[in-house]
């Protein structure tokens, strides 16, 4: 069984057999050989213990005196403490100051259009959905190590600059999506970039909770008014409702049914894909089919707007026109609303026989 001990002027290696170091009286330090060129291992006897003596005669006392604890003791070397650097306290707070100051008007002007605008009053549960995310990971995050990084002063910087571009050139979306940019350079900053891996999807999340530009809102609201007419005027001939559809407007025997923005679905679609991630996170494990069912929310809002176009079709043509307006138009968007939760819930039903089924057959 060997050990080595490493001194500041020779290497020493302890083996088996009762010998005395040289200069300290029956001291058994066990029998030792010095590790080099002095030995070899067909050299004569006497002549490796001569040498061996006087190099170990020039060794002080308490390195040759050991304990056979000592001698037979696996020794480690622990690596060094991972060091954390970190951003002065003043420094931050300073900057959390001027980072306030800056984007307080846009903060308020997005809730209050969480407020008023029915298409992004899911707003509120995003960001409070994004602290629930980080809050039930935060004793994972406490054993990262601090990294602090002055690279997150350059985000920082290119996020001024895009909130810059985004006032100047009255383009609300590009002043909020800086906040999420100055929301990544203090966490850069501050803690590092294995941070900001760490919370990157809380952090993408936050994305939902601004408002599309209006130049890509209309490009998708138009395309999902007409699929919504075309699907209604398809289908309510099957059900005895004679149709003539005209782009966006339905004529019925009884009045005109206008497939407007406000029921183009897009309501739904933004309201819904929002769900659709945060019922993923909670009640699935696996990342495929978190992914999926994000995905399937854009094909469900679809045909639950549909389904609502054709009922009230059904609702003119059977019972009363002025029944199409009102209380029950309010109504059947929140009713179809929640048939799209039904359908999300049995399509994450299906996924999760189907996913079992194969990997009992693997």
């Amino acid at each position: 069984m060997l050990s080595e001990l490493y001194g500041p002027r020779t290497v020493v290696t302890f083996v088996e057999g009762p010998e005395f170091c040289p200069g300290a009286d029956n001291h058994p330090i066990g029998r030792a050989a010095i590790l080099g060129n002095e030995s070899h291992r067909s050299g004569n006897h006497r002549l490796r213990h001569a040498r061996s003596s006087t190099i170990l005669a020039n060794i002080p006392l308490t390195t040759c005196v050991l304990s056979h604890a000592v001698q037979t003791a696996h020794l480690t070397v622990e690596p060094p403490p991972v060091s954390q650097s970190r951003v002065p306290l003043w420094q931050i707070v300073v900057l959390l100051g001027v980072l306030a100051w800056l984007y307080a008007p846009v903060l308020t002007h997005l809730v209050g259009q969480w407020s008023h605008d029915p298409n992004y009053s899911h707003g509120f549960f995003v960001p409070a959905f994004s602290f629930f995310v980080i809050w039930s990971e935060r004793d994972r995050l406490r054993k990262l190590p601090l990294e602090a990084s002055w690279s997150g002063l350059l985000v920082l910087a290119f996020a001024l600059i895009v909130l810059t571009a985004g006032v100047l050139g009255a383009e609300l979306f590009l002043s909020r999506f800086s906040f999420l940019l100055a929301i990544a350079g203090l966490v850069v900053l501050i803690y590092g970039w294995n941070h900001f891996r760490a919370v990157f999807f809380p952090w993408a999340f936050l994305l939902f909770m601004i408002p599309i530009p209006a130049i890509v809102f209309n490009q998708i609201t138009f395309p999902l008014q007409l699929l919504a007419s075309r699907a209604a005027a398809h289908t309510l001939p099957w059900l005895g409702v004679p149709v003539l559809r005209e782009g966006n407007i339905i004529q019925l025997p009884a009045m005109s049914l206008e497939v407007a923005e406000a029921c183009s679905g897009i309501r739904s679609l933004m309201s819904l894909a929002t769900l659709a991630i945060i019922y993923g996170y909670l009640l699935e494990t696996r990342t495929s089919i978190r992914v999926l069912l994000a995905l399937a929310s854009v094909p469900i809002a679809v045909i639950a707007n549909s389904l609502r176009i054709i009922g009230t079709g059904l609702l003119v043509q059977y019972w009363d026109p002025d029944k199409a307006q009102g209380f029950f138009h309010t109504f059947s968007g929140w009713l179809i609303f929640v048939v799209s939760l039904v359908l999300l819930f049995l399509l994450h039903r299906a996924l999760q026989v189907f996913w079992n089924k194969g990997g009992a057959r693997a």
